[in-house]
């Protein structure tokens, strides 16, 4: 400590001396590590908002079929109702909503057109509890209870099937017999999703769509959604003991792209943070090493005067120690204050044919992640020392004869 304190008031004295590059040196920590703190921030809001907008249109916080389904899914492969253990489960402190139902390929007819649709026969009231397709209603109503043969369709779909609210539809799909059923629906409802989802899903009463397949009580899947994200692993243990004959899995390995994605956003800000360092370490070095060259005279008059190799090496240390830290101090204000200014969301709304292709949500909320605050902060001050040990130590290398040519 005594030896901080003689050095300490040298070494920040000696930081102003040349104002200039003291400042740049500055501007490039700081600027660094804003961006590694922000785009930390914002990526992470990215991230979570195109996963929820994914998991919360059908997927979930998982799912469970029967053995089989997911590589072929037909009314051949469909399971009872869930059992009292696995009630139990999904009705427990740890899950937020459950549901089931019927899905299945088929195909729905217009007067104009015929396309290949996905079918699936809902229960509205536990929908709502696991699907946000019940909130991106535009027109016309939801479907009222598992009876419902009336169907809602998304808006693109319509427009390629030129119908519209009010008009009649035709479903077709194959049944347990092996023949084709075939049902007339009133269009009640139009969602306004991605254009995927809008096209490829037509949704019904399970009831009827039970109905409408000679299926009986049988269902496709359940769906649910966990009260605690970081409980996602053990609740779908919990919920594969309690069914062990059926196929459970979290949507981690249902939407193996979006697993990926997850993993890339949280790694990226890695490969971020490396190459943000690498030019900060250019910075850092070239001024650092030019400050050395312009006081070689003075490092082999201290040395002249008695100061020793260790010492010179410590107050230098101790100068890039304070030059460092002061830009990472103010890298982590600037951050945030940028990130506090966008509290209120970015909203993302003019560029919103762009992220509905990757099926995110149109504002983020970038939010503080005090770990990687304290963890990316302690890192470039870490690393950005440890590169301008190599002035230091030139600049303990001075010696006195050097010194004293310089002088004349």
């Amino acid at each position: 400590m005594e030896t901080i304190r003689i050095y300490g008031p040298l070494a920040w004295r000696n930081l102003w001396r040349n104002p200039r590059r003291t400042i740049i040196t500055l501007i490039v920590v700081a600027i660094g590590l804003w961006s590694v703190l922000f785009f930390n921030s914002f990526m992470r809001a990215w991230g979570e908002s195109s996963k929820e907008a994914t998991l919360d249109l059908l997927i979930g916080s998982g799912q469970i079929h029967a053995e089989g389904y997911l590589d072929d899914p037909n009314v051949d492969l469909l399971m009872d109702p869930p059992t009292q253990a696995l009630r139990d489960v999904l009705t427990s402190e740890g899950f937020k909503g459950w549901g089931t139902r019927l899905q299945v390929p088929g195909v729905v007819q217009s007067e104009y057109k015929t396309l290949p649709v996905t079918i699936v026969g809902v229960d509205p009231a536990t929908e709502k509890t696991i699907s946000s397709i019940p909130g991106k209603l535009v027109e016309g109503r939801y479907l009222t209870d598992a009876d419902d043969a009336s169907v809602v369709l998304g808006l693109h779909l319509v427009d390629r099937l030129k119908t519209g609210l009010g008009r009649r539809v035709i479903l077709m799909s194959q049944n347990v017999d092996g023949s084709m059923s075939e049902w007339s629906f009133d269009v009640v409802g139009l969602f306004d999703a991605d254009k995927g989802t809008e096209d490829l899903y037509v949704f019904t009463g399970r009831a009827a769509a039970q109905d409408f397949l000679n299926v009986g009580d049988k269902v496709a899947q359940i769906v649910y959604v966990v009260a605690d994200e970081d409980a996602l692993e053990s609740q779908t243990q919990r919920l594969a003991e309690a069914a062990p004959e059926l196929d459970v899995r979290s949507w981690k390995k249902i939407s193996a792209f979006l697993a990926t994605s997850d993993s890339f956003m949280e790694g990226f800000i890695y490969i971020w943070l490396g190459i943000v360092f690498a030019m900060m370490a250019i910075g850092i070095v070239n001024t650092q090493l030019m400050a050395v060259f312009e006081r070689t005279h003075e490092f082999g008059l201290l040395r002249a005067l008695g100061m020793k190799p260790r010492q010179v090496l410590f107050m230098v240390s101790l100068e890039s120690v304070l030059l460092i830290g002061l830009g990472v101090l103010i890298g982590m204000v600037m951050a945030a204050v940028t990130i506090w200014a966008m509290y209120d969301g970015v909203d993302l709304s003019a560029f919103a044919e762009g992220m509905e292709m990757f099926q995110g949500g149109q504002v983020l909320y970038p939010e503080y992640d005090v770990p990687a605050f304290i963890l990316f902060s302690v890192i470039i001050w870490g690393l950005g020392v440890l590169v301008a040990l190599w002035p230091a130590r030139r600049a303990s290398k001075a010696s006195p004869v050097e010194a004293m040519r310089q002088a004349r």
